[in-house]
């Protein structure tokens, strides 16, 4: 059994090797478009999703032709070649080489040029303050401790009236339990690292990496912390045959945030 001072030392390692295993399983959100789904896109024929079911407001994105666009823990060929058919120069940042290689592979069969970075966002970013006009950041905040510093390192790197498009956990699928999807057995926030040993091997054993809750605070509040104006939200929730709560109340919000 792992010491729970050694999962919570990699723990991002750990979810980079959970993503790494879900890409290689074939995950809904790894699966990249194809050709013809690429070849359909126009600037008023296209859908990208920052959470499961409801696809992003065309104007949520000001245009994208010329703009430069950071894809924010945002790997798996789904929604950069979108972006870059419509015109944007696009970066994509993330922690899984597999959701990465198939940015590579669809950049390579479609012929457009794209930057590939791999890498940890609980860390400083490697881009220069001002470097971008757009980041796409979907939900996947869910598996780091601490958002305010995600929230501050988009700040720096956008360009002043730069665009933050974010979709995140409300942290609600959190409170249940895995075998029994309606029974309450969780606090919020929910912290693993809190856990112990053995709860956090019980946890591992259920495939789902190391996952976090945040509340409203760290996730909107901390937007406003770090300097931006929130300009518009709405909520989702889980397509067909994810969590249970789902059916009963939305789990995923969706915000758009300008500096």
């Amino acid at each position: 059994m792992r010491k729970r001072a050694d999962i919570i030392k990699c723990y991002t390692e750990i979810n980079s090797e959970t993503w790494d295993r879900w890409a290689q399983d074939g995950n809904e959100w790894s699966v990249p478009i194809t050709h013809e789904e690429y070849l359909n896109v126009t600037e008023e024929n296209f859908a990208v999703y920052l959470t499961p079911c409801v696809a992003v407001p065309h104007e949520w994105f000001g245009g994208l032709r010329g703009k430069k666009l950071l894809g924010l823990a945002s790997g798996g060929g789904q929604q950069m070649p979108v972006f870059s058919k419509l015109g944007a120069s696009c970066t994509v940042f993330d922690n899984s080489a597999r959701q990465l290689e198939s940015e590579r592979m669809v950049s390579e069969r479609e012929g457009y040029s794209i930057e590939i970075i791999k890498g940890d966002m609980t860390k400083r970013l490697p881009f220069e303050n001002e470097s971008f006009d757009i980041i796409f950041h979907p939900v996947s905040n869910c598996y780091i401790k601490d958002v305010y510093h995600v929230w501050n390192e988009c700040f720096r790197i956008l360009k002043k009236g730069g665009r933050l498009l974010a979709g995140f956990d409300n942290g609600l699928s959190f409170l249940f339990n895995y075998d029994d999807p309606l029974r309450v057995v969780n606090k919020l926030p929910f912290d693993p690292l809190s856990m112990t040993s053995e709860q956090l091997e019980e946890m591992l054993k259920q495939r789902e990496g190391v996952q976090f809750s945040h509340t409203l605070e760290e996730q909107i509040g901390g937007q406003l912390k770090a300097g931006f104006t929130l300009k518009a939200l709405y909520e989702d929730r889980d397509r067909p045959g994810g969590a249970a709560i789902g059916e009963y109340a939305p789990q995923y919000i969706a915000t758009l945030s300008v500096k």
